[in-house]
């Protein structure tokens, strides 16, 4: 099978040099043989091959929006981050908008920055996280406010803040 032939995923054919993080970016939405519908977003929080979360911030992130999101996204089903740590995938069942879900993710965004504590921080043990001795409540705040004054932006495009 050649390079070209293989299937790959969609972000690997995304010009990176055009995107303008942060964003929502609907990647598809698939359709299953039973009528099942499943929408994949790119949650870019910083400029691909110009920023990286650092894997504590990230983590920590991570683990808090797992929780704010199932809270503000209908049919949430999972939100992980990029290997190259400038953002996350969301799946959610249905279809939604990119400004249903940038709003969804400003809004926890602003709860990591400004309200968050160690407490709404979950799986942070041994028993509840693969490698609970990385995390970073402060890393994860700084850089929730550096993308907030950014501003989510519901193109990845254009600028379209939420």
């Amino acid at each position: 099978m050649t390079e070209q032939s293989k299937p790959m995923p969609e972000s690997f054919t995304l010009d990176h040099t055009k995107v303008k993080a942060p964003y929502v970016r609907a990647i598809d939405v698939q359709h299953g043989p039973h009528g099942d519908v499943i929408s994949n977003f790119d949650l870019r929080l910083v400029q691909p091959n110009k920023n990286a979360i650092p894997t504590g911030g990230l983590h920590t992130i991570e683990h808090t929006i797992a929780v704010l999101l199932r809270e503000r996204i209908e049919g949430y089903i999972d939100c992980s981050p990029f290997g190259c740590r400038t953002g996350f995938h969301l799946l959610a069942w249905g279809e939604h908008s990119t400004e249903e879900i940038a709003k969804a993710l400003k809004e926890s965004l602003e709860f990591i920055a400004y309200e968050a504590t160690w407490d709404d921080v979950p799986a942070t043990t041994e028993q509840t996280c693969g490698n609970y001795r990385d995390h970073s409540l402060f890393t994860a705040k700084e850089w929730c406010k550096a993308i907030l004054d950014e501003g989510i932006s519901s193109d990845a495009f254009e600028r379209r803040l939420v």
